[in-house]
């Protein structure tokens, strides 16, 4: 392998000297980019009058040819929430009734947990904070706590009321199945609610609605759940000890639904229930590194409808790492919670300190054929299957930070760390059949690069492209919580397949190790 250092060093050198003609090329890129994301113009701006509850105060406006923006920061502070704004500017979270919502300027698109809701216009920047559409605010004020919000245009007045309590009817089921207790809580349309969950009790309070609870069943206590309450405030739930509760809802006719069983730890698929830790090459697999590509001010992708690849590849990662948790018996860590940018080198970092024994950097595709669909795999290679898997490369590694000796450093890696690269292409093979066999999307084959984001990696390590963004069917799905949880379920399977696979022909350390 020593005949590629003369070669290394002749790429670096070509690197260093094509810098600046490399610089100019993106500094063009990112100016049509940010250019393509302009918000869209004012045509009158002013001071409003903001009637709330019998006060009043004053505000800025602008409006566009689609409606009215107003600066979210005065209005959090009266009508209640916490809003954190990220570096630069370019993301917001705000945080009501324990909903967390995000979204940022130049994106016409907000997203509450794990659900992407497309604005009517953008947020735009403005001399008193984000200025967000009225949609905006009804999405998060109208639904969480009531609030109604109407806009008098010729009087210049944003006027917030406080909409009339629903009464709401409720019935309850029961049913014990096969060691879980399932509570069903049925309504006629969905309520406005918050759920705070502790170890012994699980607690639903109304927010802007009642329960009509005049007729309420009532609930025999089991050994998973103690008591059932019902008020026209609140539903309270009473655990037993050693329980667990999961929860989630059912639309047509809206449903909660809780099924709590007993706590013993996490749960395994049928396929590795029964099979011991394995170990492979010297290592069990404990600990996975998922890595939700770009954040912050590096969108990655960005699809017809204005989709930023980032917002999906949180998403996506957030819940595989539930799934992963809830099913196998793994600690799954994060290289980033929420949208902020990091640096390639420090994912892998991120990865090698937290000891991680598989690492998965999830990422969404982009083509200039809108037609192009389907999922793809990689695993770090110095040589590029085809010119398309270095094409891949070469734009996800533009968020990097330029380092003129990235070439030596891949290939004083690939020297040191080509043990894993068998293990990576073996579970590359598992993600791509498990994509392509259960969920019928095209096969665009398990792929070689040089990925930057797997440099550094101490594991077996892959990159995967769960979709072409800028086709907009893809884009579509995409944005549908059913078809990510899909995409995740798959990804899950293909990793328990690998362990138990693995196990099967794989004797643990100790018994290897004896004569």
């Amino acid at each position: 392998m020593a005949r590629w250092y003369p070669l290394g060093v002749f790429r670096t050198v070509l690197r260093l000297a094509g810098g600046l003609i490399l610089l100019a090329i993106a500094l063009s890129s990112s100016a049509q980019v940010a250019a393509d994301r302009q918000p869209l113009a004012a045509f009158e701006s002013g001071t409003a009058t903001v009637e709330s509850e019998g006060s009043t105060f004053l505000i800025e406006y602008s409006a566009t040819v689609i409606g009215p923006l107003f600066p979210l920061q005065p209005l959090v502070s009266r009508l209640g929430g916490t809003l954190t704004i990220g570096p630069l500017g370019q993301s917001h979270s705000l945080e009501v009734m324990g909903t967390t919502f995000l979204f940022g300027p130049g994106s016409p698109a907000v997203t509450e947990g794990e659900e992407i809701v497309a604005l009517s216009q953008p947020p735009a920047a403005g001399a008193q904070g984000l200025m967000v559409p009225l949609d905006l605010l009804r999405r998060i004020y109208t639904q969480l706590m009531g609030l109604g919000f109407a806009w008098r245009t010729d009087e210049r007045v944003l006027e917030i009321t406080r909409q009339p309590l629903r009464q709401i009817p409720v019935t309850f089921d029961v049913v014990t199945l096969q060691g879980v207790t399932t509570l069903v809580f049925q309504f006629p349309t969905a309520p406005r609610y918050r759920i705070e969950r502790s170890a012994a009790r699980i607690r639903i309070d109304l927010i802007g609605d009642k329960l009509d609870v005049r007729s309420p069943r009532l609930f025999a206590a089991d050994q998973y759940v103690r008591d059932v309450r019902l008020t026209p405030q609140s539903i309270v739930i009473d655990l037993a000890p050693q329980t667990k509760a999961q929860d989630y809802a059912l639309e047509n006719p809206f449903r909660l639904v809780f099924d709590v069983l007993r706590d013993s730890g996490p749960r395994l698929p049928e396929a590795v229930a029964n099979v011991e830790a394995p170990r492979r090459r010297g290592r069990r697999i404990e600990t996975i590194v998922i890595d939700p590509g770009h954040g912050g001010g590096e969108t990655g992708a960005i699809g017809p409808a204005g989709t930023f690849e980032k917002n999906l590849t949180l998403l996506l990662a957030r819940e595989l790492e539930r799934q992963l948790e809830q099913r196998l018996p793994v600690r799954v860590v994060l290289t980033r919670r929420e949208d902020v940018e990091v640096p390639l080198d420090t994912r892998s970092a991120v990865a090698n300190l937290n000891k991680g024994d598989l690492f998965i950097s999830i990422h969404l595709n982009s083509s200039p054929d809108p037609r192009s669909y389907g999922t793809e795999t990689f695993f770090l290679s110095l040589e590029p299957t085809d010119e398309q898997a270095a094409e891949s490369a070469r734009i996800e590694n533009l968020a990097g930070d330029g380092d003129p000796l990235y070439d030596l450093q891949l290939m004083l890696w690939d020297l040191a760390q080509s043990r894993y690269m068998v293990a990576s292409q073996e579970i590359a093979g598992f993600v791509q059949a498990e994509l392509n066999t259960t969920l019928g999307l095209r096969n665009r084959g398990v792929k070689q690069a040089p990925f930057r984001v797997l440099v550094g990696t101490a594991m077996p390590a892959l990159l995967v492209e769960l979709g072409f963004l800028n086709n907009p069917e893809e884009e579509s799905r995409l944005l549908q919580a059913t078809y990510r949880e899909e995409l995740v379920d798959a990804l899950v399977r293909a990793i328990s397949r690998y362990i138990n696979e693995t196990a099967s022909v794989t004797a643990p350390l100790d018994q290897a190790a004896q004569p």
